[in-house]
């Protein structure tokens, strides 16, 4: 078979699902067996080869910065922790097991120089953790910077990085990558440059190597070659530049959906292509050379994974060990205790009421029900309102109905009202003449008002 010269492991697939959105990010350890993936839902899942059966399930989830999308993902080289980039301005580092060891710095955002900041100050683009010395990780940014850190100590950076530009400003590095040795230093940059830099005693910003115009478009990804002479990028205009491996977006109008293209190293020739998705684009991609598994993730707005391509023939572990192990068939001596399950909302006393709108509406339509109650009538009246009864009570209706109440008070002259009584109190008297019958001075009553007018 003319692919088998390549080694191309493509007979076989199978798909690592559980994100709700693409998939942006891959990174698999050293020896294999451990595979991180990180997604616009902002969470990475952790897979396990040796721990996973056929379900292929992640043994763990994390959500490393609420609400920011995770960018990048980079194990150190003997794989026991890992750097999580995402949007936000603060990279973090990870065990093997997914616990947080800890968060590098933010810097002052209001410091226009950015070397006198402490961290980067706007969202990350990308992030590697150098492949030889353990204790150093690259982030780049779109505060236009790149800073090397050392994982002992997360309040401070080893070197802040500026790359050349034409005209002052700011500038996002849209991705960033170590060489093989952990010696050079690669930055795409937001106007389409490509810049180098090596590491030596008392060196700067100033590149080794400019490529001016590497690209006309933003650079989404930059690899060096195993032997170190050979740099690939791929870039949004369309175009690769020495590129081996990689995959490709789908075209809003176009008729392909996400391929992975093989290409000829020297001769640069298409050499095998292969559909990951018929409708989503490839954004990430990887393949392991100890295994000698392809990894490709895929997704859209509602769901994301990682598709893996290997061949039982020329692909070893990883996929194969997982895949052979298939779920364990229950017993017939199997015991499981039954739980008991308690629904409160099944009780009378938890359920909720029911509607009384039907009732409410029927209570309108009543003209009893709905008749308004009668405001008070203002002036004379024996508790309340005084009306067709004629009083407030049953018994005060029927006294005045008889003739037996009448209400006299308000037409007669109080003054009058009492000397009516004047030759009755004198002639009989009962309460108080007969003890001062003989001490009392005559009384004398004033005149009425009226005659002294007149």
């Amino acid at each position: 078979d003319e692919d088998n010269s390549y080694r191309i492991p493509l007979t076989n697939e199978i798909v690592l699902k559980g994100h709700l959105k693409v998939v942006s990010a891959l990174a698999v350890d050293h020896t294999g067996s451990r595979v991180l993936s990180g997604s616009y839902d902002y969470t990475v899942r952790m897979y396990d080869f040796q721990g996973m059966n056929s379900r292929l399930a992640s043994f763990r989830q994390l959500e490393p910065s609420e609400g920011h999308q995770v960018r990048s993902l980079s194990w150190s080289p003997t794989a026991d922790r890992f750097l999580c980039v995402t949007g936000s301005a603060q990279a973090k580092i990870y065990d093997r097991d997914g616990l947080t060891l800890g968060e590098f710095i933010k810097g002052d955002m209001y410091i226009r120089d950015l070397k006198n900041t402490k961290g980067h100050i706007s969202g990350l683009t990308w992030g590697e953790w150098n492949p030889r010395a353990k204790e150093t990780v690259l982030t780049s940014s779109e505060d236009g910077s790149l800073r090397i850190w050392d994982v002992s100590d997360f309040k401070s950076q080893k070197q802040v990085i500026k790359p050349k530009l034409a005209r002052p400003g700011r500038v996002p590095v849209t991705t960033c990558a170590w060489d093989y040795e952990g010696k050079c230093i690669a930055g795409g940059v937001g106007d389409g440059s490509i810049q180098i830099w090596n590491l030596k005693p008392g060196w700067g910003s100033r590149p080794d190597i400019h490529i001016e115009k590497g690209h006309t478009e933003d650079i989404t990804g930059l690899k060096f070659s195993s032997d170190g002479q050979t740099l690939l990028s791929r870039s949004f205009d369309g175009t690769l530049k020495q590129l081996i491996f990689t995959g490709t977006s789908v075209e809003r109008d176009g008729t392909s959906g996400g391929l992975l293209c093989f290409y000829d190293r020297k001769k640069l020739e298409l050499v095998s292509r292969v559909g990951i998705s018929p409708t989503c684009s490839v954004v990430h991609c990887a393949w392991h050379p100890k295994l000698n598994q392809v990894f490709a993730t895929v997704g859209d707005k509602k769901q994301g994974g990682t598709h893996i391509l290997y061949d039982p023939s020329l692909s070893e572990r990883g996929a194969l060990v997982c895949v052979a192990r298939a779920p364990r068939k229950k017993s017939i001596d199997d015991f499981e205790a039954k739980p008991v399950i308690h629904n409160p909302h099944a009780l009378p006393l938890f359920r909720d009421q029911p509607s009384r709108k039907r009732q409410r509406e029927k209570a309108i339509k009543d003209p009893i029900k709905s008749h308004k109650p009668e405001l008070p009538v203002t002036g004379p009246g024996f508790g309340g309102r005084v009306g067709s009864t004629k009083g407030s009570l049953l018994t005060q209706y029927l006294l005045k109905q008889g003739g037996m109440i009448k209400e006299t008070w308000m037409e007669e002259d109080p003054r009058e009202a009492i000397l009516k009584y004047a030759d009755v109190a004198a002639n009989d008297p009962k309460y108080i003449a007969p003890a001062y019958a003989d001490t009392q001075p005559e009384p004398v009553f004033a005149k009425s008002d009226s005659e002294e007018e007149d």
